[in-house]
């Protein structure tokens, strides 16, 4: 077995070709962890059937450990953050199959081929960042939406360098058997399904996807990410339209008690300030947001709220005394 330095620890058996480098099997003790871009001055272009599947059977190919200095437990259940090769284009079968605790994956948007159940049983992956690699989009956005069924946090990072986040609402599909009529009914709840079938052709538009926000409003959903979305687009308002704009903004004002508190949680400075600034918060909720960023220990929270109120209230701290 070969052994090199790298940025996290593998064990990788991996097929060498005449100009790339396919992993068949990555085993790491890491809790984050990133697959090598390149191996021996050829790119990682391929991740084989099962290969980051814990307990998957050994396959003939050439045995290579990076090592970055620690150790743990080799087997990918602990595994919680992964950053895919960034001239990933192909994920074969069951590729990433039964890791239970990854929440975040990292890739680049050349993927073009997706295996069947890359993705099964990856129940915690809740946050994707894609980075563009070129003006066109890709069709690795379409495939992870319509793969997972939970809240899911994306962040696309542009070619120009600037950011685009999504949330994208939960749903559950349920099969309920029908006895009598020997077949099995087929429903869906939950108002995040049109959300993750959003794209056409395979590409995402922001103005379908705020299109979709009064529907959602009407359809059974979670108010905490409703506020979320809401938040989101106005954070990062790219393609934002006044109309929409607007509409997530009055939602967030009738709801500012409950987004001050999540905000404050996030322990996001610059959050907090565009919540303060868009919903023109005073009076008892202010107080309330200050008590409770005082509560949580949220000293840089507490001071932007302090500093709010005395803007509110220039005059409020005043004493008067009459002799």
């Amino acid at each position: 077995m070969e052994t090199i330095s790298g940025l996290s620890n593998w064990k990788l058996t991996l097929r060498r070709e005449v100009d790339h480098i396919q992993i068949l099997r990555a085993v790491t003790c890491d809790r984050r962890a990133a697959l090598p871009d390149e191996l021996f001055g050829l790119p990682v272009t391929v991740l084989g059937d099962h290969a980051l599947a814990p307990n998957a059977r050994p396959v003939p190919g050439e045995a290579v450990c990076i090592t970055c200095g620690r150790e743990g437990d080799w087997d990918n259940r602990e595994l919680q953050e992964l950053t895919l090769p960034a001239h990933l284009t192909d994920v074969q079968n069951y590729a990433l199959y039964g890791c239970r605790s990854l929440h975040t994956l990292h890739l680049h948007d050349r993927v073009d081929r997706w295996g069947g159940g890359c993705l099964m049983n990856c129940r915690a992956l809740s946050h994707l960042s894609l980075t563009r690699v070129g003006q066109k989009q890709g069709e690795a956005l379409a495939f992870l939406c319509g793969e997972l069924h939970d809240v899911l946090q994306v962040t696309v990072h542009e070619v120009d360098g600037s950011e685009t986040r999504l949330i994208f609402p939960e749903y559950m599909e349920i099969y309920e058997e029908n006895v009598p009529n020997h077949h099995f009914d087929y429903h869906i709840h939950g108002g995040g399904h049109p959300y993750h079938h959003v794209f056409r052709a395979k590409q995402l538009d922001l103005r379908v996807y705020d299109g979709l926000w009064e529907k959602y409003l009407r359809e059974e959903h979670e108010p905490a990410t409703a506020v979320q979305v809401a938040y989101t687009r106005l954070r990062w308002p790219t393609d934002l339209s006044p109309r929409a704009r607007a509409q997530y903004r009055d939602y967030l004002a009738g709801r500012a008690d409950e987004a001050l508190l999540w905000q404050l949680k996030q322990k996001d400075v610059q959050g907090l300030r565009l919540l303060l600034e868009e919903l023109d918060v005073e009076g008892d909720l202010l107080h309330t947001a200050c008590d409770r960023a005082r509560n949580a220990g949220n000293t840089e929270g507490l001071a932007l709220l302090l500093e709010r109120q005395h803007q509110k209230e220039p005059l409020g701290f005043d004493k008067d005394f009459d002799l």
